[in-house]
């Protein structure tokens, strides 16, 4: 009998995968993405040279940091051939873009390139105004296009993509077709704080996914959970500026920019934790609510089918405070 608790802290969510084993369950960790990774998995053969080649593929189509690959290329206008992994996030960001007003849109890399938080290097002073509209001027996911023959077409050559606010959600959506497709119904799948489960966890039970607290890395050695949820054959994903900030010129900057502004979002939003069919959708949704009004994100997650959040706000005394939509699940404390 496998006796282990699998608590799982990373980024804004941790998984606490349960104890006593029923069936040959399997894990593998590591790095990815420059990330983090955990999975879990029920399986009688070994799933972990399938699960290495997808974050491959993944890298090598999205990811900003490696050279060769698709966006990198596309960003520097060496060729606007895509692929099929592209294409899809591509499109999903275009709907994510409409539904959320334009709170979500992943040419912003010129304008988070300015404040330190893109593939480039870190920023040493506030960017002016006027390197803020200047980069503000080549966003538009809006005014790019796919061709029938599968390129890129950009109104602006300096346009440029930064997946990363997609991108592990779609991974991990990756990951659990494949397992799937292999007869592999019990998982978790856990990449840089983004979650997809299915079937049953070790316990033989729903996966109990612990929500973070908003700490900042130098409040606690450790997180703290601030809500249990526990679900199955869905996809959790969280985003928060506790954990990804940059100190430019003595002033702290989170990492959630507003593609409207420029400029880091202003408002009480701590975090936003979205549940939803598929990660890509869950990922790319707390991103624009981290940037939206509160009440209007909150008005657009319930107009969507099968989704779901949950918001940490600070009060004027700088204190927590929990929203949650209609058909967020129910909250283990």
């Amino acid at each position: 009998m496998l006796q282990r608790k699998l608590l799982i802290i990373v980024a804004a969510i941790a998984v606490i995968a349960g104890c006593t084993t029923r069936k040959p369950y399997k894990m593998l960790e590591g790095v990815a993405w420059n990330t983090t990774f955990n999975i879990i998995y029920s399986s009688s053969a070994s799933l972990d040279d399938s699960i290495h080649d997808i974050m491959r593929q993944v890298e090598l189509s999205i990811s900003p940091y490696c050279d060769s690959s698709t966006i990198s290329k596309i960003n520097r206008n060496e060729s606007m051939i895509t692929d099929s992994m592209f294409r899809k996030v591509f499109l999903k960001s275009k709907h994510i873009n409409n539904i959320s007003q334009g709170a979500f849109d992943p040419t912003i890399a010129p304008v988070i390139n300015l404040w330190g938080f893109g593939s480039g290097k870190a920023a040493e002073h506030t960017p002016s105004q006027h390197q803020i509209d200047s980069a503000l001027q080549l966003m538009g996911i809006d005014e790019c296009f796919l061709t029938p023959s599968d390129t890129i077409v950009k109104k602006h050559p300096g346009t440029e993509f930064d997946f990363s606010a997609i991108a592990k959600g779609y991974g991990c959506d990756a990951i659990a077709e494949m397992m799937r497709r292999n007869g592999c119904l019990n998982f978790m799948i856990e990449v840089g704080g983004e979650i997809v489960v299915d079937g049953n966890s070790p316990r033989g039970t729903d996966w109990n996914v612990m929500i973070d607290a908003p700490l900042q890395a130098h409040d606690s050695i450790l997180h703290d959970g601030i809500a249990v949820i526990s679900v199955t054959s869905c996809a959790i994903a969280t985003s928060g500026n506790y954990r990804n900030f940059r100190n430019v010129d003595g002033a702290i900057y989170g990492h959630s920019i507003s593609p409207s502004t420029g400029r880091p979002a202003e408002n009480s939003t701590l975090s936003v934790t979205v549940v939803a069919p598929e990660c890509i959708t869950a990922d790319a949704l707390a991103t624009a609510c981290m940037v939206m009004n509160i009440d209007s994100a909150i008005n657009m997650i319930e107009r969507l089918d099968n989704v779901s959040a949950l918001f940490v706000t600070a009060d004027e005394n700088g204190q927590w405070q929990l929203r949650t939509t209609s058909r967020f699940p129910k909250l283990i404390h």
